[in-house]
């Protein structure tokens, strides 16, 4: 049987917008739990370096992950580790009961949802391995790394072929690895992927095994033509998998109005159309998903619930006052 707890803001997620909101949250003096599934950091801890995160010219994803969490518990936010949450459920009263897989039920009136997404993983030996060695899912967190190399991409959406593009700024070739003869891109940027003489598209192929060297870096694919089952080696130095993305929103019992990606659609505080539900990070719809972007979102959506409580606690209804704020 489990425990019931109350706290002014539950978190779920401790990736760098959970932990980020969660300093917050515990710098305005709110009782704050961060839940998280498994260890704080999210994507970091699957990041070996990270070199676009302002004043860190180089620093390792676990290491920032250890500095996000520090600071957030100096705040007074209590992280809870080995909490999966599997729903969110708002009340009839407004209260929000989240409840982990333990049957602990957390009460609070304000939620940040910050569970983040999953990038569609291949499935195949080695993928795991090699992450962070050679093995990326973000082009624009770890193309910088491969300046002057070979490298693979595979996907046949728009966000593999965008990605392939982007990445001849920095990689000599770049092979596009497709299942099918054709891609489901839109005409616009398969143009772009055709008329770039640095990209070479593999059709009717996948990724049947990705290998290392004695570094432990990535250094070949083994590839399968689909059509005759004929395997051969392809040279490359990474492989950049773009074949979708799930965004972390299957928890909320309540429907959430998102885009067509399934990511959560907010107002300019943060706010979903649950009232008192908040969204930062990777589950939220937005141009670009990074750890700068997760930090900015988390900041304004625990500094919203900040004022959404404060109004609750005036005997008022929580609304919206441009992006200033609530009224109170």
């Amino acid at each position: 049987m489990g425990q019931s707890y109350e706290y002014d803001v539950v978190i779920v997620g401790a990736g760098p917008a959970g932990l980020t909101a969660g300093m917050y949250a515990g710098r305005s003096m709110l009782k704050t739990a961060v839940l998280e599934r498994g260890a704080p950091g999210g994507e970091l801890l699957n990041t070996e370096t990270i070199e676009d995160y302002p004043g860190f010219e180089h620093i390792e994803g676990w290491e920032l992950a250890q500095k996000f969490e520090s600071h957030a518990r100096k705040f007074g936010a209590e992280i809870i580790t080995g909490a999966m949450v599997e729903t969110v459920r708002r009340t009839p009263d407004g209260t929000f009961e989240t409840i982990t897989d333990a049957g602990d039920v957390y009460r609070s009136p304000v939620v940040i949802l910050t569970a983040g997404g999953t990038p569609v993983k291949l499935g195949v030996p080695g993928e795991q391995e090699y992450a962070g060695k050679g093995v990326s899912y973000c082009a624009i967190c770890d193309g910088a790394f491969f300046k002057g190399h070979t490298i693979a991409v595979v996907g046949g959406g728009d966000a593999a072929c965008e990605e392939a593009d982007f990445l001849t700024r920095y990689a000599e070739k770049v092979y596009l690895i497709h299942r099918r003869d054709t891609f489901r891109a839109s005409k616009i940027i398969q143009k772009r992927v055709f008329e770039n003489p640095k990209i070479e598209v593999l059709w009717n192929t996948v990724v049947d095994r990705i290998e290392g060297d004695e570094r432990q870096l990535v250094n070949k694919l083994v590839l399968r033509d689909v059509n005759t089952d004929a395997q051969r080696d392809l040279a490359v130095t990474g492989v950049f998998i773009f074949i979708g993305f799930r965004p972390n929103t299957g928890v909320v019992e309540e429907h959430l109005e998102h885009d067509e990606g399934g990511y959560i659609i907010t107002d300019a505080n943060m706010q979903s159309s649950i009232r008192g539900l908040f969204v930062a990070g990777d589950v939220r719809s937005q141009l670009t998903r990074q750890v700068t972007t997760a930090v900015g979102d988390a900041t304004t959506a625990a500094i919203a619930a900040e004022k959404y409580l404060t109004a609750l606690r005036h005997g008022q209804a929580p609304e919206l006052h441009g992006v200033g704020g609530y009224t109170v």
